[in-house]
């Protein structure tokens, strides 16, 4: 299982993402889910994943060498040459259909289901920042004003806390604060998403990462802000008043 999330707001990206793949209960792994194609100054893009995990390193591998083009006679294109973050969530989505048509048999023949989504975020040039989730039929939809986040993976746990909390106009880091919360709030419900968490920040116009960073066990802050969180829902519980159902309290 995985969880992965993007904010996109006012400031700029927040993205992060677990690192935990599960194919049974004897066979847990860490694998990276969050990647990064930059060239500073010019472009910044992370692609986070979730799904079967060879499906995603072929989608990854094609992404890096070069995805085949639709029409016959035009060269491959690699994803760090896409001219915009339009056309290069449709290359994600080629890729996507090219490892498809190439495994198709071989996962019907195992009764294997085709599942794989990623989340692509970052700026190109003078265009303005972008956040798609992409679905593994290869199409996509684009975060927009009014719903500043995306999820994939195992997302119901995580999604209050970013419905109640997150908007535009929240501060970049204080977004990057939620996500890490509803990061938490997945952890504790799911035991198949874990650490390590990796999150990367890139603000709007820079053209740069700005946090590239992993979140291993025991670090402080992390571990500081899942006690600080759980002891807030106490108190605001306790805070609560008692319904008015049932017998009256005497």
């Amino acid at each position: 299982m995985t969880y992965c999330v993007g904010v996109l707001v006012e400031d700029g990206l927040v993205m992060i993402a677990d690192t935990r793949t599960n194919a049974g209960l004897d066979d847990i792994s860490t694998y990276r889910k969050l990647h990064h194609f930059n060239v500073p100054g010019e472009r910044v893009m992370m692609l986070a994943s979730a799904g079967n995990l060879s499906v995603t390193q072929s989608v990854l591998s094609l992404l890096a060498e070069g995805v085949p083009a639709d029409a016959e006679g035009e060269a491959p294109m690699r994803f760090i040459e896409a001219p915009t973050m339009f056309q290069a969530a449709q290359l994600v989505g080629r890729a996507i259909r090219h490892v498809r048509g190439i495994e198709r048999e071989g996962f019907a023949a195992a009764n294997l289901r085709f599942e794989v989504s990623f989340l692509f975020g970052g700026q190109i040039g003078a265009e303005p920042m972008r956040l798609f989730l992409i679905y593994s039929a290869g199409n996509f939809i684009e975060c927009s004003v009014d719903a500043p986040f995306l999820q994939i993976g195992e997302h119901k746990y995580g999604k209050p806390i970013l419905d109640r909390a997150m908007t535009f106009a929240t501060d970049l880091y204080d977004a990057l604060k939620v996500s890490l919360v509803s990061m938490d709030s997945t952890m504790r419900s799911n035991l198949g998403v874990g650490l390590p968490i990796d999150v990367a920040v890139a603000r709007r116009n820079a053209l740069d990462l700005e946090v590239s960073h992993r979140i291993e066990a025991g670090e402080p802050y992390f571990h500081d802000l899942r006690e600080r969180w759980s002891a807030a829902l106490r108190a605001a519980h306790r805070a609560i008043p008692r319904p008015p159902y049932g017998p009256a309290v005497r």
